[in-house]
């Protein structure tokens, strides 16, 4: 018995778009409530939102029930945490602000198990399914899938090289951060930015990498995909709720 088969990962080698959503309220009923509305990916962000390992666990149990495919955002890339994410079941990881090739090496080997990396050979977590998938030391590095996050001048000076890593399965473009480096804080829109995406985008898929991106609705969503994204979130929960209330009460005068 192997280990469960990515979609997700096999939709990004196929080059076969996939539109998610960001999950930032750290909440299971949340998660499991998005998981039903036809999202390809969910993000459950450690990030920037109130999440720790048992909560982002108690939202891939919730999110099971739909099907929807989870990605966890780790805070920060280090090797003990990725570790704990894969074994609490994600498939899928996300790294923040990776700025190097040899940096994106490190995160490779941190989602693998020896002798391709450094996991641990835990087998008892939900991603063995608690022992219960006799294979799973051999077969999960294949399904396992990488996102590193580049988000910066220094990140995308070093695009083509983090691209050429073996076992970097897609590169997110994060560009709330990377307009604040580029001078521009709080306007991605600016036109130094956007050019700048655009032509990270291209680079990435030059290297036959997935790109991926946030961006704020299905217009600009589309756009992602025409200039070559694969995986892209075209909103998030909090601004799904936050708008919705404030529309709705507008209403009343």
């Amino acid at each position: 018995m192997a280990a469960p088969v990515n979609r997700f990962k096999a939709a990004l080698n196929a080059g076969q778009p996939q539109i998610g959503l960001w999950v930032s309220f750290g909440s299971p009923n949340v998660a499991e409530m998005l998981s039903h509305c036809g999202y390809d990916w969910l993000v459950i962000d450690g990030e920037h939102s109130p999440n720790d390992l048992p909560l982002m666990l108690s939202q891939l149990q919730a999110a099971a029930e739909g099907g929807t495919h989870c990605v966890v955002r780790v805070p920060i890339g280090e090797a003990w945490l990725i570790k704990q994410v894969l074994d609490i079941g994600a498939q899928t990881v996300l790294v923040p602000m990776v700025e190097t090739a040899d940096q994106a090496r490190e995160l490779v080997r941190a989602m693998r198990y020896p002798p391709e990396g450094m996991r641990g050979m835990g087998m008892l977590g939900r991603g063995a399914r608690y022992g219960m998938i006799p294979d799973y030391a051999t077969t999960a590095n294949a399904e396992v899938c990488l996102l590193v996050q580049v988000e910066s001048r220094a990140g995308l000076a070093a695009l083509d090289e983090i691209c050429s890593v073996e076992g970097v399965d897609g590169v997110f473009i994060g560009p709330a951060d990377l307009s604040a480096d580029m001078g521009y804080p709080g306007n991605s829109a600016a036109p130094e930015v956007q050019d700048a995406i655009r032509d990270a985008l291209g680079r990435i898929r030059a290297h036959g990498k997935a790109g991926g991106i946030l961006v704020g609705g299905a217009q600009a969503g589309k756009e992602a995909v025409a200039n070559g994204a694969v995986f892209v979130a075209i909103g998030h929960d909090v601004g799904l709720l936050r708008d919705g209330a404030l529309a709705l009460r507008a209403q009343m005068g």
